[in-house]
């Protein structure tokens, strides 16, 4: 064991390596990289400097990147077993960037029943899931309390499960067709017991970039006011930004630093998620409906994604997620060393990413979490929802096995379903179960308004 002298002189060496370092890097990328090691927070033409670095200089952006996350959250590299349930691939909005909705009278639209999800939840909870991510199209004529009566028939049979439901998008829609207010609405599904809401429908938080990959998609304005009213009523949320279509540089800046405004204002936000878009059956680029859309982001540009959102951040959310769906295994265990500390859930089912034409799979099993982040000298921990250690593995313990470990990828997709099969149901057809989408709910949370 290195005794404290000898610590102290290879902090000196470190230091003569990176002041070595700086002096090879462009004069204004070094002042940056110098400002966010000093703790200071920066700003969006900082930004935006650093989503151009190449070379020498993308080196130092993650070497800093990793520098800032070691001083923030250590060494540990969390996960939650989770499943996701996307009860409806019918959609009223037709979304540019989006390969899973379907329209009503599609042969591939789907609806699973209220019964159905709470069976996914409670068979998720029997394989060890702390978490049910719910999220899905928009239907037409939907009940607007059919997210509340969903979340109160889940949490009837599975009180203790942690439903981490329903984005800014469809709570938004949810008011709409209940005709109340967000807040009210909200206050609704808490009562009900969403834990926490995915901060998606993001995309990119500019109006602008939203006309022209998702015209009739909620609102910068009205994004920021679901999460800010959820964050007061008490209610946590993720953040994500969806990179690699028509944004420029500036955009993603921005987006990060609107992020964190919110959060000096909040603290509601518990992870900041990057997800990068995945173009192969995507209708704007498909179809060529959007000019000068980008097929996804390069390697280099995901790196830099990750490197930049943990320094803008670092002061103000502690958890920065990387998706092994959009990126793959590999590329996600590298992004642990450019600044992330969290390698998603577990999912077990995942229909959105697949449409699109992602080709990493739908599940993960905990253990193959755990090698991956042993394999770059990381500590592995199952989280919470809300980033509560539930376990840390040591570094020598391979002998753990959670009951998803279990499950033989042989045997996975038919007894849990996928994308593919799903669509192709006769038995949870959209068109045939539509009625269903409406509720029976004696006692309405929801005052109506006149």
């Amino acid at each position: 064991m290195a005794t404290e002298t000898e610590r102290l002189e290879g902090l000196g060496e470190m230091r003569g390596l990176w002041d070595r370092l700086l002096a090879l890097l462009d004069r204004e990328v070094a002042r940056i990289l110098e400002k966010a090691l000093a703790g200071e927070d920066i700003d969006v033409e900082e930004g935006t400097r650093l989503f151009q670095a190449e070379g020498l200089e993308l080196n130092a952006l993650v070497l800093v990147a990793d520098e800032l996350r070691r001083r923030r959250v250590g060494d540990i590299v969390t996960y939650v077993i989770n499943r996701n349930i996307n009860f409806t691939n019918v959609c009223i909005k037709h979304c540019g960037f989006c390969a899973f909705s379907r329209d009503h009278r599609e042969e591939e639209g789907y609806f699973l029943p209220m019964e159905e999800v709470v069976r996914r939840a409670r068979e998720a909870w029997e394989l060890g899931a702390t978490e049910v991510c719910i999220q899905a199209g928009l239907p037409p004529k939907m009940d607007g309390y059919y997210y509340v009566e969903l979340t109160k028939a889940i949490k009837r049979e599975l009180p203790d499960i942690h439903i981490h439901g329903f984005s800014p998008e469809e709570v938004l829609y949810g008011s709409i067709r209940a005709g109340c207010s967000i807040e009210d609405y909200l206050k609704a599904l808490k009562e009900a017991g969403v834990g926490s809401l995915p901060g998606t429908s993001a995309e990119i938080l500019d109006d602008e970039v939203r006309r022209r990959i998702s015209p009739g998609r909620i609102s910068v304005a009205q994004w920021v006011e679901v999460i800010t009213t959820a964050h007061r009523l008490g209610i946590p949320t993720t953040a994500t930004i969806m990179y690699g279509h028509v944004e420029t540089e500036r955009h993603k800046a921005a987006h990060i630093a609107l992020i964190r405004d919110i959060q000096r204002q909040t603290g509601g936000f518990t992870e900041f998620v990057p997800l990068s878009f995945v173009h192969e059956e995507a209708p704007m680029w498909r179809k060529g409906l959007v000019p000068g859309v980008r097929p996804g982001a390069t390697g280099a540009e995901v790196v830099k994604m990750y490197a930049v959102s943990r320094i803008m951040l670092n002061n103000w959310v502690a958890n920065l997620q990387v998706s092994w769906v959009k990126e793959g295994p590999k590329l996600a265990q590298f992004c642990l060393n450019a600044g992330c500390n969290d390698f998603m859930g577990t999912l077990i089912n995942e229909s959105i990413s697949t449409a699109a034409g992602a080709q990493y799979g739908q599940r993960m099993r905990p253990r193959e979490m755990r090698r991956l982040i042993r394999d770059i000298g990381r500590i592995p921990a199952e989280r919470t929802t809300t980033y509560e250690i539930r376990r840390v593995f040591p570094p020598d313990e391979d002998d753990h096995y959670d009951p998803l470990d279990l499950v033989e990828d042989e045997t996975a997709d038919q007894r849990f379903g996928s994308y593919h099969a799903l669509v192709r149901r006769q038995d949870y057809r959209f068109r045939d179960l539509r009625e269903l989408i409406q509720v029976q709910a004696v006692d309405r949370p929801v005052r109506r308004q006149a």
